[in-house]
């Protein structure tokens, strides 16, 4: 069973490249991310000629979330839902094929002590407070999304150039590290431990062909489908397309199922 995530930084601009990527891999269930669309504006038709269901949470110009799936999909959540006055669309949760399965677009944070680095890691503690409150570390679960957080210098071409920038800081380390000691694992460490994996690389500065590459893109599963865990990559092609994406997507599989 094939689990993949993009963050496809606009649906409507990368539908030519999100097609036959779809047709071509069959994932069994894909979860993606900045959508920058409305409900209503989401591509659902040329979707569904590929065989998958869809479901969404979308807003415009900004954010999304969604989960694909050759199998029906029954939406659990579409939001932190803890109260708190957020508008923006991040996550989505959604029962698919006996799997509970998340897609999340956790913010970039902009500059370490601005605003937007302040709400990430305030979504990030709401986050670990949803885990608390909804979810258990024994039942089946994967959360897919852009992260937008290298977790270890081992996930960056250049640690030094990116050092205490917003995806490598301390704090939103440190919120990682508690995401994982709740009962999650990085699922491409996991079948990878020491591998430079990367999936996502700047427009700005040639970060493509000098392969100034992060990793940024994460599943993170419980216990019972690490158990699983047969296999991870990163579709890297899908970066050198025409008008790509700034993510590749990354997968995984997990024996059974499907």
């Amino acid at each position: 069973m094939r689990l993949a995530t993009w963050n496809v930084n606009s649906v409507r601009s990368r539908l030519d490249a999100l097609v036959p990527w779809l047709a071509a891999t069959r994932p069994d269930v894909v979860v993606l991310q900045e959508l920058k669309v409305q409900q209503g504006e989401f591509p659902f038709a040329e979707i569904a000629m590929t065989g998958y269901q869809v479901a969404l949470v979308g807003q415009k110009t900004y954010n999304g979330v969604a989960v694909l799936a050759r199998q029906p999909i029954a939406v659990r959540a579409t939001s932190l839902d803890d109260g708190a006055d957020d508008p923006q669309a991040r996550l989505i949760d959604c029962e698919v094929a006996g799997l509970r399965v998340v897609s999340v677009y956790v913010p970039n944070g902009g500059e370490p002590g601005s605003d937007k680095y302040a709400y990430k890691l305030q979504w990030l503690r709401r986050l670990r407070a949803w885990l608390d409150r909804t979810c258990a570390p024994c039942e089946a679960l994967a959360i897919g999304g852009d992260w937008n957080i290298a977790p270890d210098d081992l996930d960056v071409r250049y640690p030094a150039a990116w050092k205490d920038t917003v995806l490598c800081t301390p704090e939103v380390r440190r919120a990682w590290r508690g995401l994982c000691q709740w009962g999650l694992c990085d699922a491409a460490r996991a079948v990878h431990p020491e591998a430079r994996m990367f999936s996502w690389w700047d427009y700005r500065a040639a970060g493509l062909e000098r392969n100034d590459g992060l990793r940024i893109d994460h599943w993170l599963v419980t216990a019972p489908l690490r158990d699983r865990l047969v296999a991870a990559g990163v579709d890297q092609d899908l970066r050198h397309g025409d008008k790509p994406s700034d993510h590749a997507p990354v997968w995984i599989e997990l024996a059974g199922g499907g």
